[in-house]
């Protein structure tokens, strides 16, 4: 049985040295860090590699196109916007 696409996807991401950026927009409040902790806990049992970035300032994160917060963005793309996920949901948007 030949392995699944997101298998052999994430096989050559990890040989190229691919890192991954994981964006947090919001003004820090206690869902944004509740968020940003889910997305670290998530990243860790993936064994992804990822870079962290907390956007914080109300013009760069309108830059992104989001006018509710918290937002998780992935490599520059907003993915969820206004609501706080748990772990395991980011792990299925990491994998």
């Amino acid at each position: 049985m030949p392995a699944p696409a997101s298998l052999l996807y994430g096989i050559a991401i990890f040989f190229a040295g691919y890192t991954m950026k994981i964006q947090i927009l919001g003004p820090g409040c206690p869902k944004c860090r509740l968020l940003e902790q889910h997305a670290r806990e998530a990243v860790n049992e993936l064994g992804i590699q990822a870079e962290f970035e907390k956007i914080e300032e109300v013009d760069d994160i309108m830059a992104f196109g989001v006018l509710m917060t918290p937002a998780l963005a992935i490599d520059d793309e907003v993915k969820v916007v206004g609501r706080v996920l748990t772990k395991d949901q980011i792990k299925a948007l990491l994998s």
